[in-house]
């Protein structure tokens, strides 16, 4: 198990943890009903705090960031000598706690994607893991929830009594989802991304060779060029340009801006 703790990459805090650790500080929180709040961040998501101080400060705040990009990775282990095998892939991850929780009795909850998307979701995860215990489940709105919305799922939530919710809205809403949730739910909420249409299989995953060499980005870009190419062919030389700077010596600051109003997305 690797465990050290937080360190920054371009002033975004990653915690420079292996899937051990991560499974493990995620299952006492379940069992603890602890607020606990994770997000698995690639160069996209790290750059979504580097670019928004109000973003920093929310992802700064979180209770567990993992590496889920192999650059992130190995932005850790350069800056941080942290020692890091293998990334900790957001999939992989809700597999992994997915697994404990049906294990461990721990019953849980997905919020996001589409009304499709989740119902082919939770066949393929009780299909995989037949004691898995579903509390409930709830597409997204694709808009700004209100006051009286935002309370409203946080009540369904925790009347479904969920031990861990699983939040797929995409980067950044998921996290802000996540960030403006934590005083509500007091169970472990993970921000996961693409892991809904990925588990359902309604999304190609990137073949393990691209994954293994940080080039899942193109794989993706490849399935959806006018939706993402500002953000790969942008981005990621910009994190490039970022990391050289940290390599020799810059320092970013960790510090956010509190944000002055919440989003609520839903």
């Amino acid at each position: 198990m690797i465990d050290h703790g937080k360190k920054s990459v371009v002033g975004v805090m990653v915690d420079a943890v292996d899937y051990e650790a991560a499974l493990a500080r995620i299952m006492q929180a379940a069992h603890e009903r602890t607020p606990y709040i994770v997000s698995a961040l690639a160069v996209h998501g790290v750059m979504t705090g580097v670019q928004d101080n109000a973003h920093k400060f929310r992802l700064n705040a979180f209770d567990l960031i993992v590496p889920d990009g192999q650059p992130v990775r190995w932005a850790l282990n350069r800056l941080h000598h942290a020692g890091l095998a293998h990334r900790v892939y957001g999939p992989e991850l809700t597999l992994r706690t997915l697994e404990r929780a049906a294990e461990e009795s721990c019953s849980v909850y997905f919020y996001g994607s589409t009304a499709a998307v989740l119902d082919k979701l939770v066949t393929r995860v009780k299909q995989m893991y037949p004691k898995i215990q579903v509390a409930g489940f709830e597409p997204s709105r694709f808009r700004p929830l209100d006051a009286a919305e935002k309370l409203a799922v946080a009540e369904r939530i925790n009347q479904s009594r969920a031990a861990i919710v699983f939040v797929g809205l995409g980067c950044p809403r998921q996290e802000v989802f996540a960030f403006e949730m934590k005083p509500l739910l007091p169970m472990p909420i993970l921000a996961v991304g693409a892991a809904f249409p990925f588990i359902a299989e309604q999304l190609p995953q990137a073949p393990a060779f691209m994954q293994r060499n940080g080039l899942e980005w193109l794989f993706r870009l490849a399935q959806e060029p006018r939706r993402l190419y500002r953000r790969y062919l942008f981005l990621n030389p910009y994190y490039l340009f970022l990391l050289a700077g940290q390599l020799a010596g810059i320092h970013f600051s960790t510090q956010g801006n509190e944000p002055a109003t919440e989003l609520r997305y839903g």
